[in-house]
């Protein structure tokens, strides 16, 4: 096996890993990778939204997709579900405190997505017409 010096052993930042044996980096990826998370928190980055709100804007999504990544980023702590009791029931998603700190890492993001499609703008128009892919962000 292993031990925790070998396995950060070319880690940059090797000393944040080796306090918590726990690379925050790889703790970063596992929380945000999964299927539409990073839109999902891009979407919840300036407002709360309803279930069918968040959905509306991922056409590609089918329900059961956005709420088991809806469910793993309140596991995770990075939004809260808040159910109200009326009929039909509410339920409302809101970014926490913690989820907040992705923010500055989403709108830069958002500028690289920019920039790319400034300097690549006829080739992914190209593309898009191809693979006819719907867009997801409507936000």
């Amino acid at each position: 096996m292993e031990t925790n010096e070998k396995k950060h052993e070319n880690c940059y930042m090797r000393e944040t890993c080796l306090k918590d044996d726990l690379c925050p980096m790889v703790l970063a990826y596992n929380l945000l990778s999964g299927k539409r998370k990073v839109m999902i928190l891009w979407f919840l980055s300036n407002k709360v939204l309803r279930f069918n709100e968040i959905l509306k804007r991922m056409p590609d999504v089918t329900q059961k997709m956005l709420t088991k990544q809806l469910r793993s980023l309140e596991a995770d702590h990075l939004i809260t579900r808040h159910v109200y009791p009326t009929v039909p029931p509410k339920v409302e998603y809101e970014i926490t405190e913690i989820g907040k700190k992705i923010i500055p890492l989403l709108e830069l993001m958002h500028q690289f997505g920019a920039s790319y499609i400034e300097t690549f703008r006829d080739e992914l128009n190209e593309r898009k017409k191809a693979e006819d892919n719907p867009d997801i962000c409507n936000h």
